[in-house]
């Protein structure tokens, strides 16, 4: 891939990145019903959702979110890479990988407008992270579906949020409940922990 097609420009004849999800633009007799619409700051980038309530909200208090968002933390609602349409811009599209600090097409990446830099997704191998202030939720209903779920990277916030939500020390599900956590939810994590750690026990395996 040239330098030109990883930064997103249009050139002639039709790109590689741009035949799969989530950049392909779905054909309308693949039936693809638009739910929620959303946009960049410059509206040059225009795309659709399909999935009525994410797969999962997040918030995410990670050092590369706190800095790529330039604010305290990340709101990311995951959905597969079918559920977007862009309507508008996908040639407009620019990418980083914050691991290499390159501009290349490598995945896992951050994906954003060329002209504006509003973050458009975050693209992962397998699913996409998109942001809930970039979609136009009309009314509460739909506000209550994109609510996030928990905090991830809670150890690494610049500020404390109160709000009764579960506190991931890292990624959810696969690390330690920290402090701030409703006490149920550290409770619950905490048995099944010791359960774990017993039936390791039995079959001698090593701590």
């Amino acid at each position: 891939m040239d330098k030109d097609q990883s930064r997103g420009t249009e050139t002639t004849g039709l790109s590689e990145w741009k035949q799969r999800p989530p950049y392909r633009i779905h054909e309308p007799n693949e039936n693809f019903k638009a739910l929620y619409e959303a946009n960049c700051h410059c509206g040059r980038v225009k795309y659709q959702i399909s999935r009525k309530e994410p797969l999962d909200s997040k918030l995410c208090h990670c050092t590369t979110c706190q800095t790529q968002h330039a604010a305290p933390f990340q709101w990311a609602a995951i959905f597969h890479k079918t559920d977007i349409n862009f309507a508008t811009g996908h040639h407009d599209l620019e990418w980083y990988d914050p691991t290499s600090k390159s501009i290349e097409h490598k995945l896992p990446c951050k994906v954003r407008c060329k002209y504006c830099h509003s973050p458009i997704m975050d693209e992962g191998r397998n699913m996409i992270l998109l942001f809930p202030s970039l979609i136009h939720l009309k009314d509460d209903e739909a506000k209550a579906l994109f609510k996030p779920r928990c905090h991830m990277f809670y150890g690494q916030r610049v500020m404390d949020i109160p709000d009764g939500l579960p506190k991931w020390s890292g990624l959810s599900e696969e690390s330690d409940l920290i402090e701030d956590s409703p006490p149920d939810l550290v409770r619950e994590r905490e048995r099944k922990r010791e359960e774990e750690r017993k039936k390791r026990f039995e079959k001698g395996e090593n701590e």
